[in-house]
């Protein structure tokens, strides 16, 4: 295969993964606002991280010992497009009177199988570029930049396309439809890329953690590793906050008289897209970043650039105040490209082949899974204490403590990380 061919075809790839994505992450909580669910958004992201506590790993050891990572893919995208369609159908059919229960089994059956994608793509995307020549740390940032086209585009497509009665994509139920389609065109074309090779079968007996994939765990016995995936872990419970709570909390303006009618309040995903818009140019900075500061610097920036994230949205308005929305969109890039992609590709460039899709599904498991359980699970109690069951509601004062956490993350994090030299696992 052609070596520009080959970055072309993972170029489409990223643009559909998240695409499929952007289309409901940052407006699910508008639409379960006007469901009468504000107060359970935070379970519906947290169960994103429950099911990718195991859901990543498992897929990543199935793409390691049995299927090519690619059929994998294939057959996720595939399943997670089915029960999306199913949600968006039943959220149709339901109207007002739309059932928790029913709603939230086929959104958490789709998520199941979506979460283990986002991993499984990276082995893809990294696989291809090396059996093509291609050096992943250089050349998979520029491809990795159209995931987040697509995530914008999905975004900005259900912020302005309204339905029959005249409501905006990103309040209603085909926001889930648009996101099982482009699911389905996904699952088709994955299969189109080249092909994984499973990890081949050693002569001899071998281990229960060899023969399944857990022998990625192992890598916990490295210090550098442990501390690694632990302040993954405690990063990764800030991943979720603003996807689950920003455009619910952009939107509540518009019952205030003051900011009824600016277009931030009116346009909350159009507004939020800044901050993608943000990560795509940001993920050009890794290659950079990554020989410049190393893995330390960068995830340092990150866990910064997060305390201002939040800090901005506490002290902004879609009024006079919209230019700390704006900042804090701008800083989002930073927080989330320099943790996400660069850890993904120091775990790539740190582990032996054979474990790769084990270990990235084990990054998954701590950031996506555990962290973003633990971190939405806790940003609900913020949120419902000081918005939905308050007297008088202070979205400010949330986003004052998801800061003050980020902080102290990041001192402690500056402390006990040493950043280690490359070196296999």
């Amino acid at each position: 295969m052609k070596k520009s061919l080959i970055s072309l075809k993972l170029i489409l790839m990223n643009f559909l993964q998240f695409g499929v994505w952007g289309a409901y992450l940052t407006s699910m909580g508008s639409f379960l606002a006007g469901a009468g669910l504000g107060s359970q958004i935070w379970l519906f992201f947290a169960t994103q991280g429950f099911v990718s506590i195991f859901m990543p790993a498992l897929a990543g050891i199935v793409a390691d010992k049995w299927i090519p990572a690619q059929k994998v893919l294939s057959l996720c995208h595939g399943l997670a497009a089915l029960f999306m369609l199913g949600a968006g159908w039943y959220a149709a059919q339901a109207g007002a009177s739309l059932e928790f229960g029913v709603f939230y089994a086929l959104y958490t059956l789709s998520i199941a199988f979506y979460m283990p994608t986002i991993a499984i793509s990276n082995s893809v995307a990294y696989n291809a570029l090396e059996v093509n020549g291609k050096d992943p740390v250089k050349d998979f940032p520029p491809i990795r930049v159209f995931g987040t086209v697509g995530f914008i585009c999905s975004m900005l497509f259900v912020n302005f396309m309204r339905n029959g009665q005249g409501i905006q994509y990103q309040h209603s139920y085909e926001q889930f439809l648009t996101s099982g389609i482009l699911g389905v065109i996904l699952a088709a074309y994955a299969l189109t890329m080249p092909n994984c090779p499973c990890k081949p079968k050693e002569a001899g007996s071998q281990s229960f953690a060899e023969a399944t994939g857990l022998i990625a765990f192992k890598l916990f016995k490295q210090k550098k590793f442990a501390i690694f995936f632990i302040f993954s872990m405690l990063l990764g419970a800030a991943l979720q906050v603003t996807n689950g709570y920003a455009n619910t909390f952009i939107s509540s303006f518009a019952e205030n008289p003051a900011y009824a009618n600016t277009w931030g309040a009116n346009n909350a995903n159009a507004l939020i897209s800044l901050s993608q818009v943000s990560e795509t140019l940001c993920i050009l900075l890794i290659p950079w970043a990554m020989k410049k500061f190393r893995i330390k610097g960068v995830m340092l920036i990150a866990m910064f650039a997060w305390v201002f994230r939040f800090g901005f949205f506490g002290l902004g308005n879609p009024g006079g105040g919209v230019w700390l929305f704006i900042l804090s969109c701008i800083v989002y890039g930073v927080a989330f490209d320099f943790f996400n992609i660069s850890g993904s590709l120091y775990v790539n460039e740190n582990t032996d082949k054979g474990i790769r899709s084990s270990a990235q599904g084990l990054f998954m498991l701590m950031t996506n899974g555990l962290g973003a359980s633990i971190g939405t699970w806790a940003a609900g109690r913020v949120v419902n204490h000081f918005v939905y069951n308050a007297a008088t509601p202070s979205w400010p004062t949330a986003w004052y403590i998801f800061a003050a956490y980020s902080l102290v993350v990041a001192v402690a994090f500056m402390f006990l990380f040493k950043d280690p030299a490359k070196q296999s696992a």
